[in-house]
Formats: structure tokens, sequence, C-alpha cells
């Protein structure tokens, strides 16, 4: 049996490490592209994508914050210092214990940066030592790295292993109030960002946001069930069973990744071989996966609840095609695949099995988002 660690590869040298980071920058800057394009078909609503927006945006500091930590890996600084450590086989993204320590770092970012020099004292060592000693200041350097990475995670707003649920208000009356939960994790398995979008309304008496019991209850119960391996399905009726007075609508789950880099990442059948072929320039050598699950309320039923009165219990739809809603736990399974025009390429002149239901989103640094 292959232990998972196999599959995890430490970034020990600085332009590997670089590289990887500035792959990750440009290739999650086309995610909210594709979203808005998701907008403009009428898949997702304004504030979807606004949401969708957020946790991209979320990742890209994150990825910053970390290429701030390991800048200098593989150099000598004077400190015992790791080196990122990726998941080349399952997802291409770093690993989730990357995110966990990263959680730990900000909590103690004010007093580390309490002790470091200010990165003008910094900058005017590093240009003595250069003139004076005539000599790379990479020890200096290397605190600089760590000053700015404390000062990423003191700014807030990225995306952390866990990002608890958020409440926003879609309309409806004070009788049925509709609200938009949605939340986040970095899922330790597959070491992926996974995104979850609930439409909920609430006949409860007091609005969600402000219930000072329902709320907490509420976020804590989601946390609970956002792990990969339960279906959309089993979350849904798990809440609308625990929570009399909100009833769960829709809910939508968005696995970012895996990625697929050419020299990075060993992944294995037809996008390898897509891949390889391609020959593609740095830059353009990649293509993310983007899948979403989607569950949907087609009816509700009455329900008895003690003696005299009775609860609104949701009945869900499921995928009706060959009997695959009762396997997915969802009405309907979307895949898509981003990548840049070469390998799209490769990929279109090769039509390997399996990629006929896959959209297609090609993209580049200048022009629209192109889909097939």
């Amino acid at each position: 049996m292959t232990e998972p660690a196999s599959d995890h590869r430490g970034l020990t040298d600085t332009h590997v490490s670089r590289r990887y980071f500035a792959k990750f920058d440009a290739i999650i800057a086309h995610l909210s592209r594709v979203a808005g394009l998701l907008h403009a078909e009428g898949r997702l609503s304004k504030d979807e994508v606004d949401v969708l927006a957020r946790y991209v945006t979320g990742l890209n500091l994150t990825f910053r914050a970390l290429s701030m930590k390991y800048m200098l890996v593989g150099r000598e600084t004077g400190q015992v210092f790791g080196a990122l450590t990726m998941d080349t086989h399952e997802s291409g993204f770093p690993t989730a214990t990357e995110l966990m320590v990263m959680a730990n770092d900000a909590a103690q970012a004010a007093r580390h940066l309490e002790t470091l020099p200010d990165a003008g004292t910094l900058k005017k060592r590093m240009v003595a030592e250069i003139i004076g000693e005539q000599s790379i200041p990479t020890r200096l350097q290397f605190t600089l790295s760590q000053r700015l990475y404390y000062e990423e995670l003191l700014r807030g707003n990225l995306f952390w292993a866990r990002n608890d649920p958020q409440c926003q208000w879609l309309g409806g009356t004070e009788e049925r109030r509709r609200y938009l939960l949605h939340w986040a994790i970095y899922d330790t398995q597959m070491n992926l960002p996974t995104v979850y979008l609930m439409e909920v309304e609430d006949t409860g008496r007091d609005p969600l946001p402000r219930d000072q019991r329902r709320w907490p209850e509420a976020q804590a119960h989601l946390m609970a069930q956002s792990l990969s391996g339960l279906k959309l399905l089993t979350i849904a009726q798990g809440f609308d069973q625990t929570f009399d007075d909100l009833h769960p609508k829709r809910l939508r789950r968005f696995h970012i990744g895996p990625m697929y880099v050419h020299g990075f990442t060993h992944q294995s059948g037809p996008i390898r071989e897509v891949l390889e072929q391609a020959s593609a320039p740095d830059g353009q050598d990649w293509a993310l996966v983007w899948t979403v699950e989607d569950l949907e309320s087609e009816d509700v039923r009455q329900e008895k609840s003690g003696w005299f009165s009775t609860v609104e219990r949701e009945m869900f739809a499921l995928d009706p095609f060959s009997g695959r809603g009762a396997e997915t736990g969802a009405t309907r399974t979307e895949r898509m695949i981003v990548m840049p025009e070469r390998p799209f390429q490769v990929l279109a002149e090769r039509n390997p099995p399996g990629f006929e239901n896959v959209r297609k989103f090609v993209v580049s640094d200048a022009g629209p988002v192109l889909r097939y």
C-alpha cells in the first residue's frame, strides 16, 4: 500500500519554488474570469460570483504569503528551515498541513513582528553588506522574507484550512427570509480547496444572523459536515432534519483542482499525454479541473412534529440519468477544465475517452475566455 507521503514533494530549490508560485498566481487569476463567464451564461448569480471571487482572492493571498515564507528556500540562511510541501499526485496544491501551520503562525504574527526589524532597516543593512562586505546578504534577505510573511498574515482575508460559514441576505419577508450561506475548507484528504454555497429559507422568529442560538449551531453543524466523502444529499438532509425552521433549497460544492503542471505533478492518464505532447512554454503547460456538484429541492412534504404541529421537510431532486442520482447524491455534477490554448489543441486532436462531457475553458493572458 502506498503511503500518502509518497505523493508529497518538498520544493527545496529557490528557483523551482518561485516558478511554482508564479504559476499559481497566473492560474488562480483565470478562475475569476471563468466565474464571470458562468455568470453571463446564467449559471451563477452576481452574489454567487462575488462570493466565489472572494474565496479565489483569498487563495491567491494564501499562496502569496506562502511564497514569502519560502522565498529563500534552498539558500544558506543560517536557519534550519523546511520547504513547501505539495501534493504531486492528487491535487498539485500545497498540502493541508501547510495551511494548518500558517493558521498557527497567524495567531502569533504580531508577536513575531515585534521582534523583527522593519523592512526599511533591513534593506539598509542589506545595501551596507553588499557594498561594505561585497557579499550576498542572504540572512538579512531571509529575515525580510519572514517579516513580509507575517505582515501578509496580519492583513487577513486569506483562505484558511477552515473558513467558517457566513450568511448573506437574499430577500424575502419576515415570515420567510432567504439567505445564501457560504463556507469553505481545505480538504485534508485531497489537499484541495472546496467551497460550499447553500440557499436557505428561514421561517424562524428571529433573522438567522441575529439569532444567538441557531446561527452558532448552524455554523458548527455545517463545518462538521464539510467532508469530501459525504454526499450533498447527506449534508442537506442532515441540516434539514436538525433545524426545523431552516429549509435548504439548494446546495452546491465547488472543488477547485486538481491542478496539473508538466514538470511538477505526476498525473496519469490522458492529461499527462496531453501536457507532454503540447510541449508548451513555461506558464502555458498546465490544466486545472473545476468540479461543481449541485443539489436542488424539488418539493416539500409536511412531517408531524410533536402532538399538534408539523414541519416542512425538503424533497431533493436526484440525477435521473442511469440511476446515478443515488450514487452521486446530487441533482447534477458538472466537470470543467481550464487550460491554455496549446494544451487544448492537443486535447481536441486526441479527443480521449471521458472528456466528451467535460466543459473546456481556454484562457490566455490577453483575449476573452473561450468555451467548448
